[in-house]
């Protein structure tokens, strides 16, 4: 962390310099909201189904895939859009306010789609219900929820914890209890709940980026206007928007050295997700000051976690919650996504061998489960201890990453709560943007094929459906590389030894 001041940003960009990627991204925007209602997550008991000209693009083979053509390629305009606004705004020294108005351009429409990339929204209404009436959602689980499958919750969340903190099961019971017990408007309310940690995310990032000497509106553009924070948080309707951005929150005041404010925004995140708690004896050290030695160090560690302690036992009072989430963390993380996980990628090749030899291999992922567990708390450990205060809260981005790589079960969401630590400390206009841009690329594109809803008695079509996604998400990469000369001298421009095939003059 340095003291340098960032590049300053004007707060006075003209409208019409970023017109194009505005309208560019919207159009894309609208594109997913159209094709969300033929390919997205959708309660078998929503009014929606029932919805005439909707029922042609769920229930008829040509809707389903008019819907998913036209969503995956929506997907990929605001792509195009985020990539040429970020060429438009360099040399970065253009204005926040131009980021804020894509993020609100391109999100609104976002609010009105039904929910694509994940159904964990219905999980969240589920679980509103069991606080409503009177029940503890560590104890019991959705399928002790009347109606429950035909309120869209996923069969295999019937009888299994989800490590959500106290905090968020009141929010969802709040939800629950305001939308009349809606799903369809509760699934807007857990979005403007979303919105907020993109409100937070977008105040926070900046302060943070500011902090670090790093350019405010490139790492906003990185962290915020980006289509995967928008598509994953805001149209998915996820919880972990508000547990990042209350954890960026936290770490710049604890920056600051504002520390009790630091503690009770982490203990709100905590209360969002629980995953956000290995900050905390970071930001104890962020708190203690640069000049801190180890008895003041200690200290402040002892007084975070006295604080972090007592107020987490304060929002486990109400329903008599108690400290139920630190058992649902604890017993969280079966199963294993071999797409993203390397231990699931290890856990998934060992147990195949095994069972092709005859052997058991059940103790495989609980064993894999604890040895990356423990190789996390050893690289915290290390990082706590070993580093300057300079790096402290890249000491505890890398803490954070070991926590989230070295588990068997790796969301595409999950590397959201990466990303605006890595755009508030720097990335750099190299390999690792490029970096970014092809993780963006590629999960966007995974989501909108793997999380393709199909009714049931089209479920033999649901391969097909999957490479058409593919195809179209392979044609718009194509085009784009293709046909769009600025973009190529963008990407080529970020390895000077990178160079594709095509001219970049004109761009």
């Amino acid at each position: 962390m340095t003291n340098g001041a960032a590049p300053a940003a004007s707060l006075a960009a003209p409208w019409r310099a970023q017109a194009g990627s505005l309208l560019m991204g919207l159009g894309g925007a609208l594109m997913v909201v159209f094709g969300s209602y033929g390919a997205g997550w959708l309660a078998a008991g929503s009014p929606l189904n029932r919805w005439r000209w909707a029922v042609p693009l769920r229930a008829d083979i040509p809707g389903v895939v008019v819907s998913i053509v036209v969503l995956t390629a929506g997907v990929w305009v605001m792509v195009a859009a985020w990539l040429r606004l970020g060429r438009e705004l360099v040399p970065w020294k253009g204005s926040l306010l131009a980021v804020w108005r894509a993020v609100l351009v391109w999100s609104a429409p976002l609010l009105l789609a039904v929910p694509i990339f994940s159904r964990d929204v219905y999980a969240y209404i589920g679980q509103g219900r069991i606080v409503l009436s009177g029940g503890n959602p560590y104890e019991e689980t959705i399928s002790s929820v009347p109606n429950w499958l035909q309120l869209g919750a996923d069969v295999n969340w019937a009888e299994s914890q989800t490590a959500y903190g106290p905090l968020f099961y009141w929010l969802s019971a709040g939800v629950m209890k305001l939308s009349g017990m809606s799903p369809e408007v509760a699934i807007l309310g857990f979005r403007l709940l979303a919105w907020v940690g993109i409100a937070l995310l977008m105040v926070y990032v900046p302060k943070l980026a500011t902090l670090h000497g790093v350019n405010v509106t490139r790492a906003a553009w990185i962290a915020v206007a980006n289509p995967f924070v928008l598509l994953s948080f805001v149209a998915s309707a996820h919880n972990d928007a508000l547990m990042v951005g209350l954890a960026v929150a936290a770490t710049y005041h604890a920056a600051k050295r504002q520390g009790v404010l630091a503690i009770v925004l982490l203990v709100a995140s905590v209360g969002i997700k629980p995953i956000t708690l290995v900050l905390l004896p970071f930001l104890g050290l962020l708190w203690a000051g640069s000049r801190a030695g180890w008895p003041r160090r200690v200290g402040f560690w002892a007084l975070s976690a006295v604080l972090a302690l007592a107020l987490c036992a304060l929002m486990g009072v109400p329903g008599g919650f108690g400290f139920g989430w630190v058992a649902a963390t604890l017993s969280s993380g079966g199963g294993y996504l071999v797409w993203f996980a390397p231990l699931g990628i290890l856990a998934g090749g060992f147990a195949g061998m095994l069972q092709a030899i005859g052997l058991q291999a059940g103790w495989v992922l609980p064993a894999v489960q604890v040895a990356g567990r423990l190789a996390a708390l050893v690289i915290i450990i290390f990082l706590l201890f070993r580093g300057k205060y300079s790096h402290l809260v890249q000491r505890m981005l890398l803490a954070f990453t070991a926590l989230v790589v070295l588990s068997p079960v790796i969301q595409p969401w999950y590397l959201l709560w990466l990303l605006p630590f890595f755009a508030a400390t720097g990335i750099r206009e190299d390999w690792q943007s490029l970096w970014v841009y092809a993780t963006v690329a590629f999960f966007v594109a995974f989501g909108c094929f793997d999380q393709i809803f199909i009714l049931e008695f089209n479920m033999p079509w649901k391969g097909t459906m999957q490479l058409i996604s593919i195809g179209v998400s392979a044609v718009c990469l194509v085009a784009l590389l293709l046909f769009s000369r600025p973009l190529r001298a963008q990407l080529s421009a970020l390895v000077p030894r990178l160079r594709f095939p095509f001219r970049t003059a004109g761009a």
